[in-house]
């Protein structure tokens, strides 16, 4: 078996002892090349080069962001669901992909379950959402979000690139901040339109936008239906063609999209905003009409809570879409898989089923 080991040696928890425990280990059931990434954007070339090169599996030492690279190189260069497969040692601050595969957060016992989960040959096939946002499309892996979420993470980002340390501390702090900055002002407006999934407790259908179902990756969904008021989260949107029954898309001030639970980690309690979320299905939603800090307190003990459920009638929820569009009335910011792209006015969201292939 050929393996192409990448690590981020800048990374929240790596360091080189780590890197060489784990090459040492995987000496034995791998024929491993070792790559050190050089900055941003090497991942990338690397996934993509792995696939050019023929490589059996991809083993990342590195965080979400590293991570986030190599599986836009991998899927973005080939058809889904082939070339290698990817496994994942946790190595920055919160790598919440690896450990919403099952890995420990412990580098050092992941490793042995890597091994593991290579000498007995388990894999799966995973999706991944794609977005697009002003000229560009790229891949992600657990979340994506647009508001508060997103300038919470920008936030922690500009403290980590004065040195501080990426910590649950850290990030509360952040957020506190944010959410008391926007104290008397009026957040953005983002509307929310969704192909096929449940959205507050209705389900909804109509075909995923032109272009996405032509090439073949993107879910197909059936034409038709109509959504109202559901019991379980907030109101609904009408999914129904354009100018059918009057009906407005929904509006929110914040949106986070998962493809996967949980949406992150407070050290090691997951915090999950949307539970229903899977690998194995489309693309879950979770918003707020309103980002005042009572609500937003509210909801985020709700999402630690033992059974998750963000409900209340500030909250709109959606579950298993094909396809989700975030509309605002002015550019706003958006993260993905904890790295913030910039502020936009557009995104259009994707789910791609069994796009990846991952050792676990």
């Amino acid at each position: 078996m050929r393996g192409l080991l990448v690590v981020n040696p800048v990374a929240t928890t790596t360091t080189e002892r780590v890197r060489d425990v784990l090459a040492t280990a995987l000496a034995a059931d791998v024929a491993l090349e070792t790559v050190v990434t050089k900055g941003r954007g090497h991942g990338l070339e690397l996934g993509a080069r792995a696939r050019e090169l023929g490589i059996d599996v991809v083993i990342v030492l590195g965080g979400d962001g590293t991570v986030n690279e190599i599986v836009n190189g991998l899927v973005e260069s080939g058809p889904a669901g082939e070339g290698p497969a990817l496994a994942v040692v946790p190595g920055g601050s919160t790598n919440v992909f690896a450990r919403a595969l099952g890995y420990s957060a412990s580098p050092v016992e992941a490793t042995g379950e890597l091994l593991a989960a290579l000498r007995e040959g388990r894999s799966r096939q995973v999706s991944v959402g794609r977005a697009r946002y002003g000229d560009q499309t790229r891949y992600f892996t657990f979340c994506l979000g647009m508001g508060l979420d997103a300038d919470v993470v920008a936030a922690v980002e500009r403290r980590r690139d004065k040195g501080r340390r990426s910590t649950a501390g850290l990030f509360l702090r952040c957020a506190t901040a944010e959410l008391v900055r926007r104290v008397g002002r009026s957040g953005p407006a983002i509307s929310i339109t969704a192909a096929g999934g449940i959205l507050g407790g209705v389900a909804t259908g109509r075909a995923a936008p032109d272009g996405d179902a032509a090439d073949g990756d993107a879910r197909d969904t059936e034409a038709g239906g109509a959504a109202g008021t559901g019991e379980t989260g907030g109101a609904a949107v009408d999914h129904s063609e354009p100018g059918a029954q009057g009906r407005e898309p929904v509006e929110v001030s914040l949106a986070i999209v998962c493809n996967t639970r949980p949406w992150t980690y407070l050290n090691n309690r997951p915090v999950a905003a949307c539970p229903e979320a899977s690998f194995d299905t489309g693309l879950d939603l979770v918003g707020l009409r309103r980002a005042r800090l009572s609500s937003v307190l509210r909801t985020g003990l709700q999402m630690l809570g033992d059974e998750p459920t963000p409900r209340g009638r500030n909250v709109v929820t959606l579950h298993d879409a094909a396809a989700v569009t975030l509309r605002a009335d002015q550019p706003v910011a958006v993260q993905m898989d904890g790295e913030v792209l910039g502020n936009f006015e557009l995104v259009e969201l994707t789910d791609h089923p069994r796009a990846l292939r991952v050792i676990a």
